[in-house]
Parts: C-alpha cells; structure tokens; sequence
C-alpha cells in the first residue's frame, strides 16, 4: 500500500542539545539522499551535512534510516538528530515538505504502527501515557500495558467468548447428540469464571485510569480546623497563608501533588460557617461547588468523637451539601490537630465513613491519610497490579459484565439463540479495546489526544 511521506519533529519544542525529525513514508529514502548527498544504509548511523534543494547548509547531524516493515511506523523511516535549534528545526522540516512530504498529523507515526500491525490499539494508548505519566507507578502502568498485558488478557477473554459460542452453536445445531444438563452447567461454569477475571481486570483497568487521569480531592471543614495546613503538608511547601482569624481563605487554592505516587489536584476551600460578609459567602458557595464535583471530598474537623452523629457535623453537613452523610463514598472525616490533645494517629470506619486522626502541623498520621486515600480511589497502596487504562475501556469491560449477565438471564429461560446473540455482543465490546472493532472516527478522536510527531 502506497504511503505518503509525514514529517514532525518528534522531541519536545525549544531549544537543547538535540533535537529529532521523524519522516516516514515512500519517498523518505530519495528525500533522505537529496538532502545528504548521500544513500541511506538502512539501521546505520550516518553523520552527514544536511543542505537545502539550493544548496545551503541547514546543519551537521546524524541520519539513521529505517527500511519498511522494520521500523515503528512499518513504513520506510528517517531519522535526522539535529542540534536543538528552533529555526534549525524549522528549516530542515521546511526542506523536507520542499520534496513532498506534509506534517503530520498528532499522533499520526503512532496510528501507522497500529494499522500496520505493530500495537493493538491499547498499545497505542499506551504511547501517549507513557509520555504523559506523572509519577514513577503511572510509567510503570503504562509500560506493563505498552508490553501487552492489557492486550493479552482481553485477547484471552476474547478467546473464551468465541469458544462458549462454538459450544452454544454445536447445542444449537446438534441438539440431539449433547446432553442439556451437563451443557447448562459447564455454561455457567465457563461463564462465572469469565466474569470473575473480568472483574478483576476492570479493577485493575480502574485503577491504572485514575493514575493517567489523576483525581481532585476537596478540602471543606469549618475556620481554624487546619484545612490550609493540610494543603501545605501535601505539596510541602506554604502553598496557602495560615493564620489564627477566621476566614483567612476566601477562595479555591489548589496545587498538584503526588499522594502515594497517585497526582492528585488538592484544593483548599472557604471555611463553612453562618456569615454576613458577602466575599465570605461567595467563597463558601465555591467550596461547597469543589466538593460537588471531586473525586474525594476531605472533611476536616478538630472534633476528635468519632461518632459522626455529632452536633457539630450534622450542623456542618446543613452547611454542605452532603444530605446523605453516612453514605457519601467520597467522603472522609479527617480529625486534626491531635498534637494539641495526645490522640493518637489511626484511622477507622464509623458508620461506613472512613476517619483518620493526623496532626497537619507535625505530619503524624499523614501516611496513614495518604493509603486510606489511595484505598479510596480504588488503588492499593502497596503493590502494584494496575494497568493504564481510559474511560472507553473501563466503558467496554462494564458494557461486557452487563451483556454476561443477560446470558445469564436468558439461559435461565432457554432462549439459546439469545444467548448466543449476547455472547456475540460481549465479544464486540472487548474488541473494541484492541482496536479489532474500531470506527475511524473512534481512531480520530484516540490519536487526536496524542503530540505532533509521536
């Protein structure tokens, strides 16, 4: 198939010691050899002047060619190491386009590997999160997911669907030769067993997802409870002012940090309290807002009880805009300050709600905070078993664990030729994953999320 050459430069924009320009394509080895003077050798370093068609010397770098189907893209391939100068840059891409090439498009060398075979498509995906991690275990995920993890055990699944159909199938046409108790029970063996590596693969693809896309954590609390001391313990540094008068924080600060290597957006809110000055209630409205729409909402208080029927939280409750406390998920209890009042730092579970005694002043119970958090946004905090994975896989795995359960349904009523439908269906959604099923506007809109030159 013939491929139009695409040009980009493939390391970060601006200036440094190196820089590289990817092209790949047909014309890449004759555009290579008209601007060095010289025939590529394919998988050989060639150092070499680059000049322009008017023979003007662009720079002196290094060419390494990369002859079809032995290269990332699968398609011929050059590579010029340049020195790291934007207009240096600017000129050879310039002179490049000159005999025929265009830019690419983001993610473009990426989505050639794909069709040419050289990554499925979480693979792929896996590309840009490796360039994008933010912590040492988000890399991590995206490496095992690069080399094929993912890929191998929706693949595995994908093969256990095809051959409970086969079976389904064979019961169908050849109803008389098989038994139809011993049939149903090895279904729904085959079946549970499916369902129980699907759900510990959408766990692990849960996990990886809030890695690649991080969480927002919302502190809320009343005055002087110790909220910006909180903010300042988890980016280490005096991020918010800290002071004695109440209302100190009127708006949302917020900061990055890595909480158990997890990158968390931490924000600071307004303290929640019956106020008459009007700035003070716009920060209030703001923190009840933050809350809204995090991921993990940090309740601070100095209360030290932990029964959460107290006085002082459900007043602080009426002032949130949690109604149903005890069963808000997203909610943790911190109890801070215990310095002042020789508690000791643990954390416990009262009435379904998480809480955790910590000193924001002195950093005890910090730690403790940082794996209750991570717990709850569904990473363990030691080990890692965690995959990089987005919202269409997470969507696909659910989508598949919902059709596993109609077969269920409609084998109770012996509706085989449903069954058989539902099984063809819960294939389809893992395939989407792997790229086997994929529209080209779903192709669009993944590559599309990728760097110019990657």
């Amino acid at each position: 198939m013939s491929r139009e050459t695409i040009v980009a430069l493939s390391t970060p924009p601006g200036r440094g010691g190196i820089a590289i320009v990817r092209a790949s394509g047909d014309d890449v080895a004759a555009i290579a050899e008209q601007l060095s003077g010289r025939v590529p050798v394919p998988r050989f370093a060639q150092f070499t002047a680059l000049k322009s068609s008017a023979g003007e010397l662009l720079d002196e770098g290094v060419m390494v060619y990369y002859e079809s189907p032995h290269s990332y893209t699968g398609d011929d391939l050059v590579e010029f190491q340049i020195h790291g100068n934007p207009f240096i840059v600017e000129q050879l891409i310039a002179a490049i386009t000159e005999h025929g090439a265009r830019i690419a498009r983001p993610g473009e060398f990426t989505e050639r590997a794909f069709l040419a075979g050289k990554l499925d498509l979480n693979q792929a995906e896996a590309v840009a999160d490796l360039i994008a991690g933010q912590s040492q275990r988000a890399v991590r995920s995206a490496q095992r997911t690069l080399k094929g993890e993912f890929g191998h055990a929706v693949a595995g699944m994908i093969d256990a669907i095809h051959e409970a159909r086969a079976a389904l199938e064979a019961q169908i046409d050849f109803a008389d030769d098989v038994v139809a108790g011993d049939f149903a029970a090895t279904e729904r063996e085959a079946r549970a067993r499916l369902t129980a590596a699907l759900n510990r693969l959408l766990q692990r693809a849960s996990s990886g997802a809030s890695l690649a896309e991080g969480a927002n954590i919302a502190i809320v609390g009343a005055p002087n409870v110790g909220k910006s001391s909180l903010l300042n313990r988890f980016a280490a540094s005096d991020r918010a002012i800290v002071a004695a008068t109440p209302g100190t924080t009127r708006d949302l600060i917020d900061c990055d940090v890595l909480i158990n290597d997890i990158p968390v957006r931490v924000v600071d809110t307004a303290g929640l309290r019956q106020s008459p000055d009007e700035i003070e209630v716009e920060g209030m409205r703001r923190a009840r807002g933050a809350a809204d729409v995090a991921d993990l909402t940090l309740l601070v208080t100095e209360n030290q009880s932990p029964e959460p029927r107290s006085s002082y939280i459900h007043e602080l409750r009426a002032m949130t805009s949690f109604e149903d406390y005890d069963a808000a998920a997203e909610l943790l209890v911190i109890h801070n300050k215990i310095d002042q009042c020789d508690e000791a730092a643990r954390s416990e579970t009262w009435d379904g709600v998480r809480h955790v005694w910590v000193s924001a002043l002195t950093g005890a119970g910090i730690a403790e905070l940082g794996n209750v958090i991570s717990i709850s946004l569904g990473i363990e905090p030691t080990g890692e078993n965690e995959i990089m994975a987005h919202g269409r896989h997470l969507h696909a795995l659910r989508k598949t664990l919902d059709t596993l359960e109609r077969i269920g349904q409609s084998a109770a009523h012996g509706q085989l030729d449903l069954v058989a439908e539902h099984y063809r269906h819960a294939s389809r959604h893992l395939e989407a994953i792997s790229g086997r099923y994929a529209t080209e506007d779903m192709l669009g809109d993944i590559f599309s999320r990728f760097c110019i030159g990657k």
